[in-house]
């Protein structure tokens, strides 16, 4: 009898040892994840709205929330890249890389940033990033809408956590641009997206993850759909006349991370993406002399 007790004692601790061992791993993998994109939400809720109609791009009221993208994304598709995209992140009718109208020189440059393993990215070092790529970050972004001040804020949770403003009052672009890495953006609704034009970028940064060059001739048009409550589409039309013979347009999905607040995270002293730069743990290649600071 003793020993069926001993037994059944020693089977009931190795088991509870086991259950709480298993909860503190999905405990610590569950934020990693989300982070990273995670696993899919439950079935969506319809598309919120603001009390006057316009959609509503960040949480209802009482709550919080953040844009991530769907893991891996490309704003024109490459099986290639040195970044695969994730499966389902992509629009339906996304351009391939071999169709992007680029010049021979921007090319060829894409072509020599994939190389190279991306390892000379400003992001890596910092940087702040326009275009699609202030999205494409593991830890996603903040859209506050402010409507009392007729401008929408977008906080950037990872990378040197800089924001930029979209003016929303329908002022023109200034004549007289100082070219600058978010650019200049001026927004109006149209319908259930959100559409905003850029103007006035400096060549400081990549326009998306996989390198596509541009120059400050950079005009792009953005468009944010909610198509429900979990997903936003992002689209994304380039017309670049110094890097590009014709205008394109690519994009990508976004999944909203609910109960998530932006939190404390200074780039030049909390660089989660070490690996990203030239050289560290042999992540990339020292062949190239010019290394972005």
């Amino acid at each position: 009898m003793r020993r069926r007790a001993m037994a059944w004692t020693t089977a009931w601790t190795t088991a509870t040892l086991a259950l709480g061992l298993l909860c503190a791993t999905m405990m610590s993998i569950a934020p990693a994840a989300q982070r990273r994109g995670g696993p899919p939400p439950p079935p969506s809720k319809p598309t919120p709205h603001h009390a006057d109609g316009r959609v509503n791009l960040g949480p209802p009221p009482g709550e919080t929330g953040l844009w991530t993208p769907i893991g891996i994304v490309q704003l024109s598709l490459n099986p290639k890249s040195v970044n695969r995209a994730s499966p389902g992140s992509h629009l339906p009718d996304n351009i391939t890389l071999e169709a992007v109208p680029f010049q021979p020189w921007a090319r060829a440059l894409h072509a020599s940033r994939q190389a190279n393993f991306e390892s000379d990215e400003p992001h890596t070092r910092c940087k702040a990033s326009g275009a699609a790529r202030e999205f494409i970050t593991p830890y996603g972004v903040d859209i506050v809408d402010m409507p009392e001040t007729k401008r929408i804020y977008i906080f950037d949770v990872g990378g040197p956590h800089t924001f930029r403003t979209i003016y929303m009052d329908g002022r023109p672009h200034p004549k007289d641009l100082d070219p600058s890495y978010y650019g200049h953006s001026v927004g109006h609704w149209e319908g259930e997206s959100l559409v905003v034009d850029d103007v006035g970028y400096n060549t400081k940064f990549w326009m998306d993850r996989e390198g596509t060059p541009h120059t400050e001739q950079l005009h792009l048009i953005e468009r944010f759909t909610r198509t429900d409550f979990n997903t936003l589409k992002y689209e994304l039309t380039v017309d670049d006349p110094g890097a590009y013979t014709a205008v394109w347009t690519g994009g990508f999905l976004m999944r909203w991370q609910p109960a998530t607040d932006p939190w404390e995270y200074i780039c030049q002293d909390n660089n989660r993406s070490p690996q990203g730069m030239v050289g560290s743990e042999g992540s990339g290649s020292r062949n190239r002399k010019r290394i972005i600071p």
